[in-house]
């Protein structure tokens, strides 16, 4: 075996250069955007260009002078372009430190001609992708030259500018024209360029992982995480369902209890197979910034958003008729990539009501708007029409609702526009507007109006690799967990198991079902009362579940007093909900949990919870089960005569 040779690297006396003028530059790229305007800028300003394969061929269409790569390297292009520029005579020409005698000694030796520009993008592999090509085709956009170029390039900063972006073409010319770019300069873009690698290797190295079969998780990690690309390298740490955790068995889809006092049975409920999934164990998330905000959660906070960065991806999207507003397209999924029509600049809370409010709102799939403050509803409700479903929730809670974030999951009408302008809003998000819709809105100053595509929802299919995932950061890590949608088995009625009372008639269950995809937008404990495909009392973030019952009744029955008394009618009086002057007392509150169902995100440790609503008249509740005691909450419903299901399905919300 022969002995490895090794160079020792002297970094000493190494003085920056700051200004570096651009003489000779290597093009070669994918994106042709541009290419002539700028190829023709720098021959104007005197600068060597040497390119590649169809880069050659389009500038030298263009008239413009140009040497082939294969001139400089003494050899020609093979393997159909897949050996170009990966030869000493370009990367030697990249990579060399003008810092250092010997460097330019021994480029002039090999009559080498160094590089100060590289200006290179890459095959459009998630295009290809996103296509639907074969595998082959997906293989043959995998880039290798292109990123060979541009992390040398790259590295060696302090003698040569690489760009990947035709935006900063205006900034190529004007450093060509001038004396070039600043060390700092080249720095920046040496960092873009890094970037733009890295993602390019994130989504080559997912997708691979996903074709080696390792699609359950790596899928789901789309282009936001890296896990291991090879099935083979993959070290796998296989998870199955915490049978010990909290005394909960394969039969129980409730992990834990939320009192210390309510353990699990094992077997109860209807529960979900188990499944064993095979996590990475290594990601890597990437984010690009987006926005500065004025300040976080509070003032003292600094703070900013990131989008999902995603290589090369494609700018639009498709979208509805009514889409068409600032662009022929919609915005790319979720609140990150909104399109603000009108309004302030949005904040840290408006950012974080707004993604509760369109997941709230998108849980739904009739009409449905969602009015949230501090991520938890004050009101949501569905219709024949968006108007009244608006109607419907802010009658919930119009006290709340004053300054709250809408999120709706059809096109805003002018009706529903009408009916929010008299009353501060914060935040109104729909996928588009109708004609005359947004004029109305804008006569309100501040109010933030945003055009957003919601998140794309796959089903959760493991043998599919349709997953979502979700991170929460805690100090020192971060969990990574399925994304907790309404596609579990227990979300779905027809599953449900009728453990008191009569089986409810059409009305009421649909009234069920309404309530049990609301209360997942609650945060824990979270108790819901609803009626006529509306929430009328919502008991939310308490440490116990009876206070969370208690809190829903009183809300239900109290915050009445402030609507008209007819949820339909509340807000067609300008300004919508009576003025909080109003004596609350002089007005007959509405007994809103009268007749009314009600749904819990989980089991009911004891029966107390379940008698607060028993005694404010509910009719029917809808919860997970799964509880040591669910005989005696069992019992307490056959006793009042209310019907009740079991779901075995929970939706914790922290």
């Amino acid at each position: 075996m022969s002995t490895p040779v090794t160079h020792t690297v002297n970094l000493d006396n190494l003085d920056a250069i700051d200004v570096r003028p651009i003489r000779r530059a290597l093009i070669s790229v994918y994106d042709k955007t541009g290419l002539i305007e700028l190829a023709r800028a720098l021959a104007d300003a005197g600068v060597e260009i040497v390119s590649t394969g169809s880069t050659a061929a389009r500038i030298a269409e263009a008239g413009i002078p140009v040497t082939p790569v294969d001139d400089v390297t003494g050899f020609p292009e093979v393997l159909e372009g897949r050996v170009k520029t990966l030869h000493p005579h370009v990367h030697a020409g990249i990579l060399a430190d003008q810092r250092k005698a010997d460097h330019r000694q021994q480029l002039a030796d090999l009559d080498i001609v160094a590089f100060d520009l590289v200006v290179c993008n890459l095959y459009p592999f998630t295009d290809t992708v996103a296509s639907g090509a074969g595998f082959d085709a997906c293989v043959e956009q995998i880039d290798i030259g292109g990123p060979s170029m541009v992390r040398a390039a790259a590295k060696n900063h302090p003698s040569v500018a690489v760009v990947t972006a035709p935006e900063r073409y205006e900034d190529v010319v004007g450093a060509a024209a001038g004396e070039g770019f600043t060390l700092d300069e080249r720095r920046e873009l040496a960092a873009e360029a890094f970037t733009h690698t890295a993602l390019y290797d994130m989504a080559v190295a997912t997708w691979f992982g996903e074709q080696c079969g390792r699609h359950d998780i790596e899928t789901a990690l789309l282009s936001a995480f890296m896990g291991p690309a090879v099935a083979d390298a993959l070290d796998l740490v296989e998870l199955n369902e915490n049978e010990g955790e909290g005394g909960c068995g394969a039969g129980c889809a409730c992990a834990t209890s939320d009192d210390a006092a309510g353990e699990i049975v094992a077997g109860e409920g209807a529960g979900e197979d188990d499944t064993n999934f095979a996590w990475p164990t290594v990601v890597g998330e990437a984010f690009e910034l987006a926005e500065v905000l004025r300040y976080g959660e509070n003032p003292h906070q600094n703070a900013a958003v990131y989008r999902q960065a995603r290589f090369d991806e494609d700018e639009e999207s498709a979208g509805g008729a009514a889409t068409d507003l600032a662009e022929d397209v919609a915005p790319l999924p979720g609140i990150a990539n909104a399109r603000q029509l009108h309004g302030k600049a949005m904040s840290y809370n408006n950012y974080t009501d707004g993604d509760a409010a369109l997941r709230a709102a998108y849980d739904h799939e009739q009409p449905c708007v969602a009015i949230i403050k501090h991520a938890n509803p004050c009101g949501i409700a569905v219709g024949e029409d968006v108007a009244e479903a608006h109607r419907k929730a802010h009658a919930c809670d119009p006290v709340s609702a004053f300054g709250g974030v809408i999120a709706v999951n059809r096109p805003v009408s002018v009706e529903l526009a009408e009916q929010i302008a008299p009353i501060f809003t914060e935040v109104v998000l729909a996928p588009a507007y109708e004609d005359g819709a947004l004029e109305v809105l804008s006569t309100k100053k501040n109010l933030r109006v945003l055009q957003v595509t919601p998140p794309v929802r796959a089903t959760s299919d493991v043998d599919s690799g349709e997953i979502e995932v979700e991170f929460k950061q805690i100090s020192g890590g971060v969990l990574v967990q399925e994304r907790d949608d309404l596609d579990a088995a227990g979300d779905s009625s027809e599953n449900w198991t009728l453990a008191a009372g009569q089986p409810a008639d059409e009305a009421t269950l649909a009234d069920l079902e309404f309530a049990w995809r609301s209360v997942r937008a609650v945060r824990s404990n979270a108790i819901i009362i609803c009626r006529d495909g509306a929430s009328v009392g919502v008991g939310m973030g308490q440490v116990n579940r009876v206070d969370s019952c208690k809190l829903a009744v009183e809300r239900a029955n109290t915050l009445g007093g402030r609507s008209t008394g007819d949820a339909a009618a509340d807000v067609n009086e300008p300004g919508g909900a009576r003025p909080a002057s109003a004596s609350v007392t002089a007005l007959t509150p509405e007994r809103r949990s009268e007749g009314a169902v009600a749904a819990s995100d989980a089991f009911f440790p004891f029966a107390d919870g379940l008698q607060v609503l028993i005694d404010a008249g509910v009719k029917a509740v809808v919860q997970p089960g799964g509880s040591v005691r669910d005989e005696e909450t069992i019992a307490a419903a056959q006793a009042a005569g209310i019907t009740m299901y079991l779901t075995g399905t929970r939706h914790f919300a922290h």
